[in-house]
């Protein structure tokens, strides 16, 4: 059952990305050879007044194919395109757009589930500050001199990367998986601010370098249809700086090893389905946020970098070279290919670790 949970979860993250392209696409009235359901051999497909409508055996994900697109004009090289109805032919900022209406699906799908789950629940805890409201006994926090009602102002790595975070969560974020020593600046309740040293200790039994300190718990809100809305966009906007800080922190070297991949996926889309339809869906609004935040990475095979390389082309007023855009193409692939080999092999041995 797990294998359906799964192959559901990504259809319905690219389904609806792809499916914000091709919105866009033909409100511009950018040709559409072909929106497809799935991948690989065809099943069924329905023509429409001009784009075929795709069922493909292999139910993950699918795609749009438009014209102009290098991948879309070669499938379909019998296709007779109207004049100007190119993604090529239309103007810069139709075409960014275009772009980013795949990403903004994906915002408005996390936001909609996030709010209706938390309607369903009837309240949203929110994120706790990032105050010490206890110190482990025994812990190298205890040793390092943290105090229960200490307000964390900021945290700094030996590297010299720091945050300055707004809650408890931001600093367990930009913390996991660091095992060197952090310097802490926090401010009493005399006012004065004091500077600790602290290096984490590995714990087995959570399988963490942790230092000891306990934050409070989150107030919570009543919810109701009203202001679902706004609760469910801090719930986003918190996961959302997470992971910028997540992403921040892997230029700097840390955190590669909390990355997961298909392999993770899947296991957390057991753990979740186990829980209920509420828990699963929830996964499903935190991997579209993900995806959708993702795909604005300058990179040229994404929606960000193309978003880059249309605004390059339009402020020096020609096209890149051709030979350009495949190296980088190419060099963009060689990357994420290597990044999933990566994620996935570390996936595998968590497994028999």
């Amino acid at each position: 059952m797990t294998i359906i949970y799964f192959l559901i979860l990504l259809s319905m993250i690219i389904v609806i990305h792809e499916a914000g392209h091709l919105l866009a696409a033909k409100k511009f009235n950018v040709f559409c050879y072909e929106f497809s359901f799935g991948m690989g051999p065809l099943l069924w497909q329905k023509k429409g007044k001009e784009t075929r409508y795709s069922i493909r055996a292999i139910p993950v994900g699918g795609y749009v194919s438009m014209a102009g697109e290098e991948d879309g004009d070669a499938l379909y090289p019998d296709v007779k395109v109207p004049e100007g109805r190119r993604l090529t032919d239309i103007v810069w900022w139709k075409k960014i757009i275009i772009l980013l209406a795949g990403v903004t699906m994906n915002f408005l799908m996390a936001w909609v589930i996030f709010s209706l789950t938390m309607l369903a629940g009837g309240y949203y805890r929110a994120p706790a500050k990032a105050v010490v409201e206890q110190v482990v006994e025994g812990s190298p926090a205890e040793a390092a001199g943290f105090m229960p009602g200490d307000k964390i102002i900021s945290v700094t790595k030996e590297d010299g990367s720091s945050i300055h975070p707004e809650t408890y969560i931001d600093m367990q974020t930009f913390s996991a998986g660091y095992s060197g020593e952090e310097t802490y600046v926090v401010e009493r309740a005399d006012g004065q601010q004091y500077e600790i040293k602290v290096t984490p200790r590995y714990s087995e039994e959570d399988d963490a370098y942790l230092i000891g300190i306990v934050g409070s718990s989150g107030e919570l809100e009543k919810v109701n249809l009203l202001n679902c809305w706004y609760y469910g966009a801090l719930e986003m906007g918190l996961i959302a700086r997470l992971l910028f800080t997540t992403i921040a922190g892997l230029f700097h070297g840390h955190g590669l090893n909390q990355l997961s991949g298909p392999v993770g996926i899947y296991q957390a889309t057991e753990t979740y389905a186990a829980m209920g339809f509420a828990s699963f869906m929830l996964l499903v609004a935190q991997l579209s946020l993900n995806v959708g935040i993702f795909n604005l990475l300058p990179l040229p095979v994404l929606d960000g970098g193309q978003i880059v390389i249309t605004l390059a082309e339009t402020i020096v007023g020609k096209e890149l070279n051709d030979k350009v855009k495949t190296g980088l193409m190419v060099a963009c692939w060689v990357l994420l290919i290597g990044f999933m080999v990566f994620v996935t092999w570390q996936d595998i041995s968590r497994l028999f670790s």
